[in-house]
């Protein structure tokens, strides 16, 4: 039975491709031009506001720094929070520019677009790994949609945390 998640991944993938509902991202599908704007803000690596118990968010701090917010997750207690001191927050940190790289690999990979090279870069100080690259497109995982930008391939997403792993 240790086949079968990866079988019914990819038996979901081609029902859904086949009734006009391709994978945009590695657990959402959608007729092309209707994928959700809300969900690719956070794939795509955006900033947005986490709401309610539980909730995350990456918003802009004061010193121009993304920062990772993580709010209470038991209802009562954020409510709490909130009544007491205007937030449910329980951290508030700003990430360093190799975590926001790492942060950007791991959600962008799971786009069929990819990931920008040029934006991981920027952050990361540095290029991809030029020899894991090899490695993981010699073995079917990524490949390169142009010159700056590449993806995981469908045997790659089955594996999508160690190819992270690999790239950072």
């Amino acid at each position: 039975m240790a086949n079968s998640p990866p079988r019914l991944y990819e038996a979901t993938q081609s029902i859904t491709a086949a009734r006009g509902l391709p994978a945009y991202e590695i657990s959402n599908h959608a007729v092309p031009g209707a994928e959700s704007r809300h969900n690719l803000t956070y794939w795509r690596y955006g900033f947005y506001a986490g709401v309610g118990p539980g909730a995350h968010g990456r918003l802009k701090g004061e010193n121009g720094h993304r920062h990772a917010i993580a709010n209470e997750p038991l209802p009562e207690t954020w409510l709490k929070m909130v009544e007491s001191w205007d937030s449910g927050a329980v951290t508030d940190e700003a990430l360093s520019l190799e975590e926001q790289a790492d942060e950007l690999l791991l959600m962008g990979l799971r786009l069929t677009e990819g990931i920008d090279l040029c934006r991981w870069r920027k952050l990361a100080g540095r290029d991809i790994d030029k020899a894991s690259e090899q490695d993981l497109a010699h073995h079917g995982m990524i490949e390169r949609l142009g010159p700056d930008r590449i993806r995981a391939t469908p045997a790659g997403m089955l594996v999508l945390d160690a190819v992270v792993a690999d790239l950072a």
